[in-house]
């Protein structure tokens, strides 16, 4: 054993062999979880979804509760809601969740948006993914970012909602910036407005 230690190739096979093994047990444990990640993140959209809809959710206890209720009471995008998520009561849309996706600060940033039947009042905002700046960009997810959306109103024009600075008053269609997060908010509300106005143009054409 001695003699093969000292071969010349003996350090360049013996790496070989241990980052072979350690790589077929990250890919292993990847493929395990893989299902299990999947799962959650389906979850996390599912919850997104009811959060911008008139949907109780301290009714659904859990994940399991959640999935049901999402996979018998949304309807799924079509071209007849303009590519939103839809709830209905006797047939009748209740509100219309649509989703939206676009580059952060850091990372992409995806978010849904929830609209009322009459197509201009906002029922909720929820950013279900994004990696910006804890204490800075992140307070996106916080309810005192997030609740500014509750029943403003879609303005006609080139902004659908408008951001303004934290210390100046608010007009029906606009909420405030998040405190030191400029190019988050820039970016946020250029992702918003895109959504906001492509689907009411898909609406418009439908």
């Amino acid at each position: 054993m001695a003699q093969i230690k000292n071969k010349f190739w003996y350090p360049v096979f013996y790496m070989f062999v241990v980052t072979s093994l350690f790589s077929a047990v990250v890919i292993g444990f990847a493929q395990i979880t893989a299902d299990r990640v999947q799962a959650n993140q389906q979850i996390a959209f599912e919850k997104a979804v009811l959060s911008v809809l008139p949907v109780d959710l301290s009714e659904l206890k859990s994940d399991l509760a959640i999935h049901n209720y999402f996979t018998e009471n949304v309807e799924q995008p079509s071209k007849e809601t303009g590519g939103a998520y839809v709830i209905r009561k006797n047939g009748e849309v209740i509100a219309y969740a649509l989703t939206m996706e676009g580059q952060g600060f850091w990372a992409p940033i995806k978010a849904v948006i929830g609209i009322e039947a009459d197509q201009k009042t906002i029922t909720g905002f929820y950013v279900y993914q994004q990696n910006e700046t804890p204490g800075l960009g992140a307070e996106i997810t916080q309810e005192s970012f997030i609740n500014q959306f509750d029943e403003i109103v879609i303005a006609e024009g080139p902004k659908s909602i408008n951001f303004k600075r934290p210390s100046e008053s608010l007009e029906p269609s606009e909420v405030h910036a998040v405190t030191g997060a400029t190019q988050t908010s820039t970016r946020l509300e250029k992702i918003i407005n895109d959504a906001l106005i492509q689907w009411r143009v898909k609406m418009k054409n439908r």
